[in-house]
């Protein structure tokens, strides 16, 4: 049973790896059963036993690219500075768009749309990120705000590149986009500024689960009093 399950396994990553790679170069229209059969070296049948049509194929491969993707991520070690990080992130995820565009898109398909697994851990990643900014007292926004608004800025930008004529590409836009939700959602100072209320209490949500004094009730109770004054 042990046997079959793997041989099964090895069967299914050969399949996807081969659709990725249709799927990154050639766009969907490439991904046939009966083309990634061929090139997996087996039957179309064998796909039908795996995959229920083109369609679960196609994310299927969409999620292994994008996996590919957020590991990378994953390996980048966290430097002093968590706006240099966050910019750093930023900047791998327009490029990953950029190159990736036909993932992209059935990445963001509303008729697709689901939290794959490596979705999930890529916002993981980012509200992390975003996190250390507000324990450095850098956040003027609540830390969900601030993860949607870059999520939205991010997924605007790179449609926009993508979409562009040639002759109307702008290679700086996507520095200026992340300039401008920087400006909406961090303060100038490094420390916690007392004239910015909103910055104190993104700080001090941060150290919530590490005061010892109050009870998981306690500290969720609170931590739904500040969202409410961050407004």
């Amino acid at each position: 049973m042990a046997r079959n399950t793997q041989r099964r396994d090895s069967t299914r990553d050969r399949i996807v790896k081969v659709a990725a790679d249709l799927l990154r170069d050639q766009g969907p229209a490439a991904v046939t059963t009966r083309r990634v059969a061929h090139e997996a070296g087996l039957q179309p049948p064998a796909l039908y036993r795996l995959f229920q049509d083109k369609d679960d194929l196609l994310d299927a491969a969409a999620e292994h690219v994008f996996a590919e993707h957020v590991a990378g991520k994953q390996t980048t070690a966290p430097s002093g500075d968590p706006v240099e990080d966050l910019r750093a992130g930023w900047n791998m995820q327009i490029s990953f768009g950029l190159a990736n565009p036909y993932v992209y898109g059935l990445l963001l398909d509303p008729a697709r749309a689901r939290d794959t697994p490596a979705q999930v851990q890529g916002v993981r990643i980012l509200a992390e990120r975003v996190h250390r900014i507000a324990a450095a007292g850098r956040l003027r926004v609540s830390e969900e705000r601030a993860v949607n608004l870059i999520r939205s800025a991010g997924v605007g930008t790179v449609h926009t590149l993508l979409t562009l004529p040639p002759e109307q590409s702008d290679p700086h836009l996507a520095d200026a986009a992340f300039d401008a939700v920087a400006r909406a959602i961090l303060v100038d100072e490094p420390a916690v500024p007392t004239r910015d209320p909103a910055a104190v209490v993104a700080a001090f949500r941060t150290l919530l689960p590490e005061l010892p004094a109050l009870s998981r009730a306690e500290a969720a109770l609170l931590d739904e009093w500040l969202r409410r004054g961050e407004g």
